[in-house]
């Protein structure tokens, strides 16, 4: 008897707790809609229904020119126009420092006391971007750069924006026409100036007109034509040769001067970095070696060669079957569009920490360099 009231009452226990659980799981999705519906003075309330809301697309980052290179404007649009690139906002209000994520500055207008640089503290977020196209010759050691700057933009390629002129790849082989040619050799140059390294290769073509005719258009050469912007490419073209000298001989100093014959449908004749180092850049038979020659005579001898076998001459352009030159732009209005359009592409995509500490050592090694006007 015993045994069984017990077993009645266990009974009774495990009903009540079944009933109590039912009850319980009834009444608290409706006590979580009421505690739901409460306001809380300590922290965001997190049942409430969150409303239908478009998020806004980012900003393209803003790329401030604090200092134009020498002056020298262009209109902003052309990076898209040039260069399909739109991929920040370019401007060079001042004002806008503090929102910046990107400020150039052109080594060259940088004050030698360094007055013309922002008083306020750079932005943790900011990119100083130290720009530069001349080479260590022609490029002084300002004191108080180092640390200061954390992009470099440069024709260097162990930096961080690079800017240079580039073959492309052709995707649709389109037959080479020669363009008619005038003359044998012809060079354009404006600058003369000794200090700047001129000398070496004024030296060198003083030499190799003794051997053959070389036509001079610019400022350099006693007596030589004045050339027209709008001519550029046409007089390039209209001749065999061109001499692709550079005004000093560093490793990956290679301006416009090789990128105008490459364009024109001419045979570059390259002085300035080394033929290894051209070849990184363009194909080995593409151009000519000042250095494949032990003296400017044997220079000259090849090139009367040339101009006589037109199948060897013709092998200078094997390379346009599978690679295009892009025209530069021209104008000293324009000169320095493409690399700040450059940066404009690479502050959207950078988001990296990175401080140059030694500036000069790395670009200079043991050159003195200086600045010429």
């Amino acid at each position: 008897m015993l045994a069984m009231t017990s077993t009645t009452t266990d009974v009774k226990k495990v009903l009540f707790f079944i009933v109590f659980a039912a009850c319980g799981l009834i009444t608290m999705p409706l006590f979580l809609y009421y505690i739901g519906n409460q306001s809380s003075t300590v922290c965001p309330n997190y049942f409430t229904k969150v409303p239908n809301v478009t998020v806004a697309k980012p900003e393209k980052p803003i790329l401030l020119i604090w200092l134009w290179p020498q002056g020298v404007k262009f209109d902003f649009k052309d990076c898209k126009t040039y260069f399909n690139i739109d991929s920040c906002v370019l401007t060079d209000d001042r004002s806008l420092y503090r929102a910046a994520d990107g400020v150039v500055f052109y080594h060259k207008t940088i004050a030698w006391d360094l007055n013309n640089l922002p008083k306020d503290p750079r932005p943790a977020f900011q990119k100083w971007i130290w720009y530069n196209v001349e080479s260590p010759t022609n490029t002084a050691r300002k004191a108080g750069l180092d640390g200061l700057f954390n992009l470099t933009l440069t024709y260097r390629r162990d930096l961080d924006i690079t800017t240079r002129y580039e073959l492309s790849i052709v995707r649709s082989q389109e037959q080479f026409v020669l363009p008619q040619k005038k003359q044998i050799v012809c060079w354009i140059a404006s600058n003369n100036i000794p200090g700047t390294g001129a000398s070496t290769r004024l030296n060198y073509y003083h030499e190799l007109k003794k051997h053959i005719d070389v036509k001079v258009y610019g400022q350099a050469v006693s007596g030589a034509t004045f050339l027209r912007y709008e001519d550029y490419y046409s007089t390039i073209a209209s001749c065999k040769f061109y001499l692709a000298f550079e005004n000093s001989i560093h490793e990956d100093y290679i301006t416009e001067k090789l990128n105008g014959p490459m364009v024109s449908g001419t045979v570059p004749v390259v002085l300035g970095a080394s033929r290894e180092n051209c070849e990184q850049f363009i194909p080995a038979d593409s151009f000519i070696h000042v250095d494949d020659f032990p003296n400017p005579k044997a220079l000259a001898e090849y090139l009367h060669q040339l101009n006589q076998n037109k199948d060897m001459y013709m092998r200078y352009f094997a390379w346009r079957k599978y690679f295009r030159a892009t025209p530069h732009l021209l104008t000293t209005h324009n000169e320095f569009t493409q690399p700040i359009c450059t940066a404009c592409a690479h502050i959207a995509e950078d988001n990296t920490y990175n401080v140059v500490h030694d500036l000069f050592w790395w670009f200079h090694k043991n050159i003195a360099g200086h600045q010429w006007k």
